[in-house]
């Protein structure tokens, strides 16, 4: 176009300053002097007549294109005819074997548009919205992969949008159920600091909906525990168009999931646990307060100030989100959760237990006392077992504690520390395998009523001056939480030095090796002790034989 409005313009200008005729102009320029003309007439060149491609072939078949596209009106989306098909049935139906792919395209591109119009069918339109502020919010899951503690795991999150400033709250869930669908919520509700006051718009989600009920409009059978939960916090639901028609009606959170999964879970996230990663979306939430959506003046946080004031205010009481349940305490002291195993106290065996399924973790009651707790297991016919439920038991069975599932999650969750290891071999090596684990075992029931800092630094100072027993760890963890260790930052064998005595286990010293070098105990250079003069009392003085008296006859004089 550039050149042309260049053309014209030479033109007109040596037909205005040389007064050149039409044939000379058209001469001079090289171009026809129809083309002169409409430069003479208007400086804006007329724009050019889109080609025409006659296809005389295809003529025969444009009834019959025409029929397969009507058949679509009422096929699924996902088995209306595509292109190579219908080239496909021209050639087997009616011969048409000369007919060119991008012939056919570009005839089913312009006739379908004009078939589904008269069919009352044409493109739906939409109309802005607009949304009061503290009114209305969206929500919605969405799946997404997450490298979780070394394992490629699909996990789902959980996304809940305020309409009128964006304000969005997510969380990653292992599962989508319906108590990571009420967790969600609360945390959401408690995180915004109040609720919608108008309603929240929903797909027809089973955690919610238990049955959709056509013809009737917005119409639905709710689940109970879902009702139970809005009369709890007083909000209403909208639920959308079941289908791909009922996405436009909460457009908002469709675009927030794929926008945080694109800005924050890109590549996969590598996270040790999923509170670590939704510690990492709460300050992501608060990151993206400095946004704005599409062509808005203020950011979310601007539009959020002034619609915090007017949401709905919170329960004070918290609603249990977690599925109750009652499974009976297998031999193993372990129970049955869904499809992963759990362990309790093993004084729990054969009792039936309360157990609240959480969307990330699992708590047991045995009545209205919490006796476990546990992270949620993600994989199929995974377990969690922890190491404090069978301490009484391996204390009459301390051989099977070197193998038992307990020590292994343990030892790689971190809670069996180096300091643990130390000790366990030092104590076998003095009181051999068994009397060394019992000693250990007794070491870890102290962490039921001390804090793991304080045993472990007890541990520590024990295992320094070489008196590995659970009386002196217990001694060493107690001053240790007297002197403040943990407040002051390094262990206390570090601040313990002057006149002050340590705790020293004599047994131990003597059992030691003797070439080892007690830390705090002098050498002993004394003389070993003697009873040189204790065996003399074993040695009797001799005795001589005695002399006998002269006898006297009788009738003889003395």
């Amino acid at each position: 176009m550039g050149s042309r409005v260049e053309l014209f313009a030479t033109i007109r200008r040596d037909a205005r300053v040389e007064g050149l005729s039409v044939r000379e102009l058209a001469r001079r320029h090289g171009v026809h002097r129809r083309t002169v003309r409409q430069a003479l007439e208007a400086a804006d060149p007329p724009p050019r007549k889109p080609r025409v491609s006659p296809a005389p072939r295809l003529d025969p078949f444009k009834t019959a294109i025409d029929e397969m596209l009507k058949v679509d009106l009422d096929a699924p989306r996902k088995q209306r005819h595509t292109t190579r098909r219908i080239l496909a049935r021209l050639a087997e139906e009616h011969g048409a074997s000369e007919l060119s792919y991008s012939t056919v395209r570009d005839y089913v591109a312009k006739r379908r548009p004009v078939i589904d119009a008269e069919a009352g069918r044409g493109r739906e339109v939409f109309v802005p919205q607009e949304h009061a502020p503290g009114a209305e919010a969206e929500v919605d899951f969405g799946e997404l992969w997450v490298v979780l503690a070394g394992v490629k795991t699909k996990c789902h999150m959980f996304a809940f949008r305020l309409s009128f400033s964006g304000k969005a709250i997510h969380r990653v869930y292992p599962t989508q159920a319906q108590e990571a669908f009420l967790e969600g919520h609360i945390d959401a509700f408690e995180d915004l600091g109040g609720i919608p006051t108008r309603h929240i718009r929903y797909d027809n989600l089973t955690d919610a909906v238990a049955k959709v009920i056509y013809g009737t409009g917005r119409q639905r059978t709710e689940n109970p525990r879902w009702v139970l939960f809005r009369s709890h916090y007083g909000f209403d639901a909208f639920y959308c168009r079941p289908g791909i028609e009922g996405a436009h009606e909460k457009g908002g959170i469709e675009g927030e999931v794929g926008r945080f999964r694109r800005t924050h879970l890109s590549p996969m996230p590598v996270v040790d646990s999923l509170a670590q990663l939704n510690d990492k979306c709460r300050q992501w939430d608060l990151d993206d307060e400095n946004r704005r959506v599409n062509d808005r003046i203020r950011t979310v946080a601007q539009d959020f100030a002034l619609e915090r004031p007017l949401l709905a205010k919170v329960t004070a009481e918290r609603f249990e989100p977690g599925l109750a349940l009652a499974p009976r305490v297998n031999r193993s002291s372990l129970v049955r959760v869904r499809t992963a195993n759990y362990s309790v106290p093993a004084r729990m065996i054969g009792r039936p237990v309360r157990v609240s399924l959480r969307a990330s973790e699992v708590v047991i009651f045995d009545g209205r006392t919490e006796i476990a707790r546990h992270s949620r297991v993600v994989e199929m016919h995974g377990q969690s077992v922890k190491l404090d439920h069978y301490l009484e038991v391996l204390q009459h069975k301390p051989g099977a504690f070197p193998g038992s599932t307990a020590l292994a999650q343990a030892r790689a969750s971190g809670v069996f520390t180096p300091a643990h290891e130390a000790f366990w071999a030092a104590a076998r090596k003095t009181d051999g395998d068994a009397g060394g684990t019992k000693a250990l075992i007794d070491v870890l029931l102290l962490h039921r009523s001390m804090t793991a800092e304080d045993v472990t630094a007890g541990i520590t100072a024990a295992h320094t001056v070489g008196a590995v027993t659970a009386d002196v760890v217990a001694v060493e963890a107690r001053r240790h939480e007297a002197l403040g260790g943990s407040r002051l930052g390094r262990p206390l064998v570090e601040h313990a030095r002057g006149p002050e005595r340590r705790v020293v286990s004599l047994t131990q010293r003597r059992l030691a090796d003797p070439a080892a070098v007690i830390a705090g105990l002098p050498a002993d250079t004394r003389p070993l002790p003697s009873v040189a003069a204790y065996d003399q009392l074993l040695r009797l003085p001799e005795r001589t034989a005695p002399v006998p008296e002269p006898t006297m006859k009788k009738g003889t004089a003395s």
